[in-house]
């Protein structure tokens, strides 16, 4: 009987004319696509969560950036991807304003997407340079009033969350403020902190680490509460612009077509990685406030959002041409 000793496999192996008898199976790829830059506030929440995420799924996940037009190129890449799990948008607020500003999409934000897990809440800070004078919303607005036209605010583009957060303050308040869109929330802080624009609305994570800078004045927060993590900076609706505020959801969505089972698990995985304590730090560091929701839970979630995020804009007068 023929037996194959080492010394006789070697030179086939060296040869290549030697294989495994099955080939090892390859790890199931999910792709995070993040509808904004590298460095921007979503690809930063993704790379907090897709290795614990990988884990959880027993997939590897990866964060792909597809930026454009407020977020809708991602967006639109995700709405036209296989309907498997393996395609998902971590989206936000923008998500939904997009659809409200611009009018020829090519897709629907709400009815060719299925929510399949809920991350997180977060607010969004208002910030002026120091040299405007105001160290609040009473004082902001009558600055502004005080010149009308002859100050700016900037964001991170046209449709972005952080336009549509500072055009409706500016509306609601009665303000005459010019809009500078910029290609990140970034390029809006550095716009701030140079004294070239009179105010942007930043989440916290882009402006967090100014908030001791001598060149900017933090003048309010826009969520309905104080942040946890910002506790000594009054709401907009407390310092003077009753009945404003402004946040954002978090969470990843997928092709509406997505089998229940396939949105469970997802759902699932979420949720476990979500209640890891190395998570949960990351994302407080970021100034999302993380939370458990089913898909139920989500989902009604997302209708209540797309009808307000419409009236939000509507009421603001932003329009994207």
């Amino acid at each position: 009987m023929f037996r194959p000793t080492l010394s006789r496999l070697l030179p086939l192996l060296a040869a290549g004319l030697l294989c495994t008898a099955l080939p090892a199976q390859a790890q199931r790829v999910v792709r995070i696509v993040v509808p904004f830059g590298t460095g921007a506030v979503q690809d930063t929440i993704a790379r907090a969560i897709n290795n614990e995420l990988g884990q959880a799924l027993g997939a590897s996940v990866i964060v792909e950036n597809r930026a454009g037009a407020g977020g809708s190129v991602g967006s639109s890449y995700v709405a036209k991807s296989a309907p498997d799990g393996n395609t998902l948008v971590l989206a936000a607020a923008s998500h939904h304003i997009v659809g409200h500003l611009y009018k020829k999409l090519d897709y629907d934000p709400l009815k060719d997407f299925v929510g399949v897990g809920y991350i997180g809440n977060s607010g969004y800070a208002i910030v002026a340079p120091a040299a405007l004078g105001a160290s609040n919303t009473r004082e902001f607005i009558a600055a502004v009033k005080a010149k009308p036209g002859a100050y700016n605010y900037a964001s991170a583009g046209n449709g972005s969350a952080t336009h549509l957060g500072m055009a409706s303050f500016v509306a609601m308040a009665g303000l005459d403020m010019q809009h500078i869109p910029m290609k990140s929330t970034g390029d809006a802080v550095n716009e701030v902190l140079a004294g070239r624009v009179q105010a942007v609305t930043s989440s916290l994570i882009g402006v967090m680490g100014y908030k001791d800078d001598a060149r900017v004045k933090f003048i309010a927060y826009t969520g309905k509460q104080r942040s946890r993590f910002l506790p000594e900076l009054p709401t907009a609706a407390e310092s003077g612009l009753p009945g404003y505020s402004f946040d954002s959801w978090i969470g990843l969505l997928a092709p509406a077509a997505l089998p229940r089972a396939e949105l469970d698990k997802i759902n699932a995985a979420l949720q476990k990685t979500l209640a890891d304590p190395a998570v949960q730090e990351r994302l407080a560091r970021l100034g999302v406030e993380s939370a458990a929701m089913t898909p139920d839970a989500f989902h009604k979630l997302l209708r209540a959002d797309w009808e307000s995020s419409g009236a939000t804009v509507k009421a603001s007068g932003a329009k994207v041409e």
